[in-house]
């Protein structure tokens, strides 16, 4: 089923999702084009990470409306098929996940190669180009443990870029950094951006998403309260408690570690 002519790669309607009696997503509408990098904010447990999983089929939503690409996500029901659908949106995490035992290269190369099929030349060729863009040529034979935090975030960015992906989801994925190495993750994700990929990321990096984001969408208690522009949720939003929350934070949401990058 086709979503439509139209340029959208993400639609979520009416979406609502609870974990027993908790109600977690209270009837999300979002919309995302393809080229557009959007951003949700809002307070800690107001559902921002649960749309990431919804969109991703690592959650399946009671009811409603996901469809990404023309698929239907929330009608699916065999691994198979959400499978199917991570091969074409990739998620980067808080937490990096790299397999200790194998190198950065073996890393970015696993998925391509098994899940994909990928030659593995072809494979480690891709690898060693997005090693590049990541900023990291110098440590494809390098582990995850002889790495900081932020060169393994960056190696876990460039993994899900290897399975050349229509959407990446980002959820808080500086969250669990040390803030001198902050700003260089968030670097190379202005850089993607600037080059065309189509995003959506869950941050605490005010000044951040303000910079990069096409549209900026803040959430509270499993609603979207107020979405739009940068300039209209940062500066003139009609929303009380969005602009207590964008002032509360105005002084701690820049590129830590890398101001001016």
């Amino acid at each position: 089923m086709n979503i439509s002519a139209d340029n959208a790669i993400v639609r979520l309607e009416d979406v609502r999702l609870s974990f027993g009696q908790t109600q977690v997503l209270k009837g999300i509408d979002l919309t995302v084009n393809r080229g557009d990098a959007v951003s949700i904010i809002g307070p800690s447990g107001s559902g921002k990470s649960t749309i990431l999983r919804c969109i991703n089929a690592l959650v399946q939503p009671q009811s409603g409306r996901i469809t990404v690409g023309g698929t239907r996500v929330d009608q699916l029901t065999k691994e198979t098929e959400r499978i199917s659908i991570r091969k074409r949106v990739g998620i980067v995490f808080q937490q990096y996940n790299l397999f200790p035992h194998l190198t950065v290269l073996d890393n970015i190369v696993l998925a391509p190669t098994r899940i994909l099929g990928s030659d593995r030349r072809e494979a480690e060729k891709l690898a060693r180009e997005l090693l590049d863009k990541v900023r990291l040529t110098e440590k494809a034979n390098a582990y995850p443990g002889q790495l900081s935090g932020g060169q393994q975030q960056r190696v876990a960015i460039a993994r899900a870029l290897a399975m050349k992906p229509e959407l990446v989801l980002f959820d808080e994925v500086t969250s669990a950094l040390d803030p001198e190495t902050v700003g260089e993750v968030l670097w190379v994700i202005r850089d993607l951006i600037r080059d065309g990929m189509t995003s959506i990321l869950v941050t605490h990096e005010m000044r951040f998403a303000e910079e990069i984001s096409d549209t900026v969408v803040f959430t509270e208690n499993g609603r979207i309260v107020d979405q739009g522009s940068p300039e209209h949720i940062f500066h003139s939003a009609d929303n009380p408690r969005v602009r207590q929350f964008v002032s509360g934070l105005s002084g701690r949401g820049g590129v830590r570690g890398g101001e001016g990058i």
